[in-house]
């Protein structure tokens, strides 16, 4: 390549900004472009990272906006002045031709630091229905990246260009159903369900799943459940076959793989992975999501037939047994599901946005 840029991506703060920003980044060094990944000081971000030796991160404190009548407003912008001030250090430092944010109030310092510089600056919203700081971030963007193409109308005023949201490389190449399950001590044999609470805890729907599996002794579950609920959920879990239970999962391409169908959180990046892997699922909004966005996204994919949505607060254990019960034991339903998923899929997502970085900083 004879054209070269240095691009640096906000990608902090929560799984689901962290492993789409991962994406992205590997997709421009395998172009030959530098990049830098610039996390939060979250535990969150510093066990993720790990797996990912071969790309450069720096962390910068994480900023939450606090309600904008708080007294802890004050604190908050001073706080967000001094980030934006460390950011333009670090972009001077790294060189950086532009500045791509992966979402939330990580991005707002780096992008707005890059857009007095005179940098290109871009920001990617995974929802349905983009977060507030996604909205505010926007207004120092060149253009408006977005997963889903419910979110274009807000953003009336920005450059819009449905781009999909990255997953994971590792997602690209599954491995067999059958070696997958061996990793996990399941049967290769029948259905397998892949359970996940998400970041934000989820121990309800935890108790939920395992109530309900005790009335499905013939299907299998894979469960993952975050570190504070893990010890509560393997001794509900203890004695039933076929019950596998992990704090955390470092390798979700084989976690695919084993399931044939997920229980789960519906926040932007599992959605965008369900849809790559083309899995049916019964989709729980996190109830107490910013805007109640989890809902809208798990709408769209109901509203598409991919996926049965239930509220946390309305599902008891039958209801979850009778809704897996229609899915794993009618093959045409997991069929159409599984199409109704792949068709909302935007497989090159990564690609795309480094194309449209790429026109705008290099031609």
């Amino acid at each position: 390549m004879s054209k070269k840029m240095n691009v640096l991506i906000a990608c902090g703060g929560t799984g689901g900004h962290l492993f789409p920003g991962i994406a992205v980044a590997e997709e421009l060094e395998k172009r030959g472009h530098g990049v830098l990944l610039l996390i939060s000081e979250k535990k969150v971000d510093a066990e993720a990272s790990k797996k990912y030796g071969g790309l450069t991160f720096q962390t910068v404190p994480a900023i939450a906006k606090p309600p904008t009548f708080s007294p802890k407003m004050i604190p908050f912008l001073f706080k967000l002045w001094s980030t934006v001030k460390q950011c333009r250090k670090i972009l001077v430092e790294h060189k950086s031709d532009a500045v791509l944010g992966m979402g939330g109030f990580t991005s707002l310092p780096p992008v707005f630091a890059g857009k007095k510089m005179g940098l290109m600056t871009y920001v990617h919203d995974s929802n349905a229905l983009p977060g507030k700081a996604n909205r505010l971030t926007a207004r120092w963007c060149r253009k408006v990246l977005i997963g889903l193409e419910a979110a274009a109308s807000y953003f009336p005023q920005s450059d819009v260009v449905v781009t999909g949201t990255p997953v994971r490389h590792e997602l690209t190449a599954l491995p067999s159903q059958a070696e997958a399950r061996a990793k996990y001590g399941l049967s290769p044999e029948g259905r397998a369900v892949l359970v996940m609470g998400g970041s934000q805890g989820a121990k309800r729907l935890n108790t939920l799943v395992v109530e309900a599996a005790r009335a499905m002794p013939g299907l299998q579950f894979l469960h993952i459940t975050g570190a504070f609920d893990h010890d509560r959920v393997k001794e509900m879990a203890s004695g039933r076959a076929g019950y596998h239970v992990l704090s955390f999962c470092d390798d979700m391409a084989a976690a695919y793989a084993a399931c044939d169908v997920a229980v789960c959180r519906s926040g932007a990046s599992s959605m965008s992975e369900l849809a790559y892997v083309a899995m049916p699922s019964i989709l729980v909004p996190y109830p107490y999501a910013a805007d109640d966005h989890q809902t809208v996204n798990a709408r769209v994919f109901e509203d598409a037939g991919a996926a049965v949505m239930r509220q946390e607060a309305e599902l008891d254990a039958g209801e979850l047994v009778a809704d897996l019960t229609r899915m794993v034991e009618d093959e045409e339903v997991m069929r159409e599901m599984s199409s109704r998923a792949d068709g909302l899929a935007l497989k090159d997502a990564a690609a795309k946005i480094c194309d449209e970085i790429s026109v705008d900083v290099l031609t």
